[in-house]
């Protein structure tokens, strides 16, 4: 927990929350595998305090739909009190932003005074507007966005190239809407969802991107969760969004490392090194099989 008690919080008005900022500079996080990405409402206290000590792999801090016009100067408040009393975390901290004509763009100047691990940008349309992003924000801070416009995932394979630009989130219902279909499609089994999250995930990559699949609504039907994931992973996503700690310990299981994945990429590595150096680069292992450099480069990959 980052307050002992969170009595004297609920009593400030939300200028004067401003009035206790810490001092503190979180360090950056350090993991590297992200299966899991949580998201939080800061309007609950109770929440973003734990920040510190939760175990999904990523947090974010969610500034934009989820809060009404009415109460974001309070959210972005209590976002910067908490970060500045905040030291470590074993997640990778996130602040999601709102467009940046809808207020975005002064959100996250007033951020750069904060530490935290990356921001993330709502209704991306262009790569300029990544640009800009880039323009505006700390050195320090990595940048995300969220995948829900049309043109967006119309041109997400070129918004590569931008150095601190990692990661992209499809925000499937927006999207939906964006592209005039109704979001009742969102099943298993429907082509066009498989088609999206496809497109979604070859582009992404195509740009060096992690791509994190959708937020499933429905935090209590662990079961389907669950099914997504599955079939999220057999397309190749490594990352999913959660909502609360059911959904992240479920996403963290399905996307964890996979034992015997691990064990056999350590062999070919070896055994492939092994041959490469006698100058044979194709050659039939008793274990697994024929191991060429195409089959050696894969299990580089599992190792990384």
């Amino acid at each position: 927990m980052i307050f002992e008690s969170l009595d004297f919080i609920e009593k400030l008005s939300v200028n004067e929350r401003l009035k206790h900022l810490g001092t503190k500079n979180k360090k950056p996080c350090t993991t590297k595998t992200f299966r899991s990405n949580m998201m939080l409402n800061p309007l609950r206290l109770k929440h973003i305090n734990s920040i510190d000590n939760l175990p999904a792999d990523m947090i974010t801090l969610n500034l934009e739909d989820a809060i009404a016009p009415s109460r974001k100067k309070e959210a972005l408040h209590n976002i910067a009190l908490f970060l500045s009393h905040l030291e470590e975390s074993n997640s990778f901290i996130i602040v999601r932003v709102n467009p940046l004509e809808e207020g975005g763009r002064e959100e996250m100047v007033f951020l750069n005074s904060f530490s935290f691990d990356a921001v993330r940008v709502a209704k991306i349309k262009t790569r300029d507007e990544i640009l800009e992003v880039d323009r505006l924000l700390n050195r320090e801070i990595d940048i995300h966005i969220s995948l829900e416009t049309k043109e967006a995932f119309q041109n997400l394979a070129t918004f590569g190239g931008i150095d601190r630009f990692t990661t992209a989130n499809i925000g499937i219902l927006d999207l939906l809407t964006s592209l005039g279909l109704p979001q009742s499609l969102v099943t298993q089994d429907n082509p066009t969802i498989q088609y999206i999250l496809s497109k979604f995930l070859i582009d992404a990559k195509t740009a060096g991107l992690n791509p994190i699949s959708f937020m499933f609504q429905d935090y209590k039907d662990t079961k389907e969760f669950k099914a997504w994931c599955e079939l999220e992973k057999r397309m190749g996503f490594t990352t999913k969004a959660c909502m609360g700690p059911l959904q992240v310990e479920i996403a963290n299981q399905v996307f964890g490392l996979d034992a015997e994945a691990i064990k056999r990429a350590k062999h070919i590595k070896t055994v492939f090194e092994a041959s490469a150096l006698k100058g044979e680069n194709g050659f039939m292992d008793e274990l697994y099989g024929f191991i060429d450099e195409p089959i050696y480069r894969d299990a580089l990959l599992v190792l990384k």
